[in-house]
C-alpha cells in the first residue's frame, strides 16, 4: 500500500486508532463499523490542505457548500442502518466526498449513490477507483427522486436534510427495509429512523443533528 493510503503524521494509523477510541467512548458499539473506520483513509476524501485534520471527529468543508460528515455521525448512521440484520442493497442520497459511500461499501453487498453536484461525484468516483471499491454505482441526479431503477432497497441512508421525508424514498424501500435520514429546516433537524413493515412505516425520532439541506435540481 502506498503512503497516500496508509497515511503519515497526523493521518497515521495511530491517529486513526485515537479516532476509533473516541467513537467507542461516544457509544459506537458495532465492531465491523469501527474496523472499517479504522482502516478507511479519510484523508483521501478531503482537500490536501485539510488532510492533517481528517481524523478529528468533526465535519470538514469539501467545496460547493458541502461538507464531509463528522466520523461519529457516519458511524452512528451506519450502525443504525445495519441494526436488525444485513442490508445487501443500500441506496445513499448525497455522495458528497464519497466517505460515507466507501464505509458502506465495506459493510454491504452493493451501494447505489446519488449526487446532484457533478464535480463532487467525479472526485468521489476517482477515490473509489483508487481504493478499488468495485461494488458502488453512481448516478448524477436530484436525490429527492432516489434511484428507482434498482429499487427496492434493503436500506437507504440520506446525508443531507429535507424538511420532510420524500415520499419517493419511502416507495423505494423494501419491506423489512430501513431508512436513516436527517429531517428538518432552519428551526432544527433530528435524525429519523423509518422501518417499513409490510405496507406501513414506523418512524422513530433520535438525536438533534445538523446537515446541509437536501436541495432540488442538478449542478
Amino acid at each position: 500500500m502506498n503512503t497516500d493510503l496508509r497515511g503519515i503524521g497526523m493521518t497515521s494509523q495511530r491517529t486513526r486508532d485515537r479516532l476509533v477510541a473516541r467513537l467507542q467512548e461516544r457509544g459506537i458499539e458495532n465492531q465491523d463499523v469501527l474496523t472499517v473506520i479504522r482502516e478507511m483513509p479519510r484523508h483521501l476524501f478531503v482537500d490536501e490542505a485539510l488532510a492533517s485534520r481528517a481524523y478529528e471527529d468533526t465535519a470538514l468543508p469539501i467545496g460547493h457548500g458541502q461538507t464531509i460528515s463528522q466520523p461519529y455521525i457516519v458511524a452512528k448512521m451506519t450502525e443504525i442502518l445495519l441494526e436488525g440484520g444485513p442490508r445487501e442493497k443500500v441506496m445513499e442520497v448525497g455522495t458528497g466526498s464519497g466517505y460515507q459511500t466507501a464505509v458502506l461499501s465495506k459493510l454491504v453487498d452493493r451501494v447505489f449513490s446519488v449526487e446532484r453536484i457533478s464535480p463532487l461525484q467525479n472526485q468521489a468516483r476517482e477515490r473509489f477507483y483508487q481504493l478499488k471499491l468495485n461494488n458502488i454505482r453512481l448516478k448524477h441526479s436530484d436525490g429527492n427522486w432516489g434511484w428507482e431503477w434498482y429499487a427496492p432497497y434493503d436500506g437507504i441512508i440520506v446525508t443531507c436534510a429535507p424538511e420532510q421525508v420524500p415520499q419517493e424514498l419511502l416507495r423505494q424501500l423494501a419491506p423489512g427495509g430501513r431508512l436513516v435520514i436527517p429531517v428538518g429546516g432552519s428551526a432544527g433537524q433530528s435524525l429519523r429512523v423509518i422501518d417499513r413493515v409490510g405496507d406501513t412505516f414506523e418512524e422513530t425520532e433520535l438525536d438533534p443533528v445538523s446537515f446541509v439541506p437536501l436541495l432540488s435540481g442538478q449542478i
